[in-house]
């Protein structure tokens, strides 16, 4: 090709038409692209770094949390700190379970985690071998111990069986188990007033302002008290009494929770229905939707129950004729009945008076004029006992 031919060609290409990468199709970056990437790179970072930190947190918190597990229960298996270094009086009772073994053992300390002991005692065969009785020990002793001591050891003394009247207060009590040989009265007394009962309502006692810190506590029932020694057999028995209380009361946790009344109030109320209406469960929801109508009512400065003039201590603290509201305390040992009819007195029952006849047949009334009438008629007949 000639010159003039290669000059007539190339009169048609443009000087655009020499621009690299114009054919190829390729996009041009703007100049803020790499500061963009730069900093997508900086957040993965910052990301994957934090992600590092958390990973190792985890394990170290993992790390420390099974070690501590595995110390806490080498520590339960050998009995060994926590709070050991104790010596401890408990009651197995004939037929007792192992699950209540275990909770008896943990608790006076010897046993931290009783789920673990049972699974001790299933995994050695132990079940069934533990033995009944009273047994004295350090609760350092561990697992293998334990078992030892509750497969070796046995009953040392015989039992004495006592009944515990509804109504029955302190004094009662301790005369009633002073007669059957369980223990001295002086020995009862002194564990009412200084025993250590591990009980949440036990603690909650105002031991300050009641009388006899136990009364109305230690629940009326027939009971196989130990009689071996005094001091021990007045522990065990008050002991056995408080369970007793607390078993009782299970099913009625709930209520009581609800209650905008604490359980030491709640027992003091059920004293006094006990004494008013004792021997007629049926009137007890009355007798005390009555009382609560009168500590809920302005019109009522107290609650004014006779039998509360009778209790021996404490004088104007436990006269509801004298104190403002509820006694300072419980004034007897109320039943079951007494207490479950105070968790749920009569609903919409209307009346701020009761009173009973010669037959304990009761009467409500919602005026004091309705109440006077009916202590006039029956007064007339010859069948009245006293007012309420």
């Amino acid at each position: 090709m000639d010159n003039k031919d290669l000059n007539s060609e190339n009169t048609n290409i443009s000087e655009d038409d020499f621009i690299i990468g114009k054919d190829f199709n390729i996009e041009e970056e703007s100049p803020s692209a790499e500061p963009h990437r730069k900093h997508k790179k900086k957040k993965a970072k910052s990301h994957s770094g934090i992600k590092t930190v958390i990973w190792v947190i985890s394990i170290v918190v993992v790390s420390v949390s099974l070690a501590f597990g595995i110390i806490f229960v080498t520590s339960d298996y050998l009995g060994i700190g926590f709070g050991r270094g104790k010596d401890c009086v408990i009651e197995i009772e004939k037929g007792t379970s192992v699950h209540k073994i275990a909770s008896k053992l943990s608790d006076c300390g010897a046993v931290k985690m009783p789920v673990l002991f049972r699974l001790y005692s299933k995994l050695k065969h132990f079940e069934g071998k533990y033995k009944y009785g009273v047994y004295e020990f350090n609760n350092e002793l561990g697992y293998s111990g334990l078992a030892e001591m509750l497969m070796s050891e046995g009953a040392k003394a015989d039992t004495v069986r006592v009944t515990i009247p509804e109504m029955a207060n302190i004094d009662d009590i301790a005369k009633l188990l002073d007669e059957a040989g369980v223990c001295t009265k002086k020995d009862f007394l002194y564990e009412v007033r200084n025993g250590k009962f591990d009980f949440d309502f036990v603690k909650e006692i105002p031991a300050d302002e009641v009388y006899y810190r136990l009364e109305g506590y230690l629940f009326p029932e027939t009971y196989d008290f130990y009689s071996y020694d005094s001091k021990e057999c007045a522990h065990l028995a008050i002991y056995k009494m408080l369970s007793t209380l607390d078993e009782r009361i299970k099913p009625y946790k709930e209520d009581i929770n609800n209650s905008k009344y604490s359980f030491h109030e709640l027992m003091s109320m059920a004293s006094v229905v006990e004494l008013e209406a004792g021997g007629s469960p049926s009137e007890m929801s009355n007798v005390a939707a009555v009382f609560f109508n009168r500590l809920n009512s302005k019109d009522f400065a107290t609650l004014g129950s006779s039998p509360t003039r009778k209790y021996p201590y404490g004088g104007d603290r436990y006269n509801t004729y004298v104190c403002k509201g509820l006694p300072v305390g419980p004034l007897c040992s109320p039943s079951l009945n007494a207490i479950k009819a105070t968790l749920n007195p009569t609903k919409d029952f209307d009346y701020y008076y009761f009173v009973t006849d010669a037959k304990m047949e009761f009467y409500y009334r919602k005026t004091l004029n309705e109440h006077n009438a009916i202590i006039a008629k029956l007064k007339a007949e010859k069948n009245w006992i006293y007012e309420d």
